[in-house]
């Protein structure tokens, strides 16, 4: 998946929702096998995980200060690269 995915809708709802730069919050759903994938996409950032009742998955929301809406979808570029990634 690369950047061109998203359309432009989704470029222009984040121009407008935000004044670049400022904090995003990404919400994925991942394999528990997946978590450090994921983890690595936000290495100096925070990160809460929180796994499901059954052990198999886990919920990372990570919060960074994104300078753009184009930070924000290489992002969601990278995590789509994670097998098993549901990004909400």
């Amino acid at each position: 998946m690369s950047s061109t995915t998203y359309d432009d809708s989704f470029r222009e709802k984040l121009d407008n929702e935000h004044d670049w730069p400022d904090v995003y919050m990404f919400k994925f759903i991942v394999p528990r096998s997946q978590e450090q994938s994921i983890r690595d996409l936000f290495p100096s950032d925070k990160v809460e995980v929180k796994e499901s009742s059954s052990g198999k998955y886990v919920s990372v929301t990570a919060t960074k200060l994104m300078r753009s809406s184009q930070e924000v979808i290489d992002i969601y570029v990278a995590a789509h690269k994670v097998e098993g990634v549901i990004a909400l």
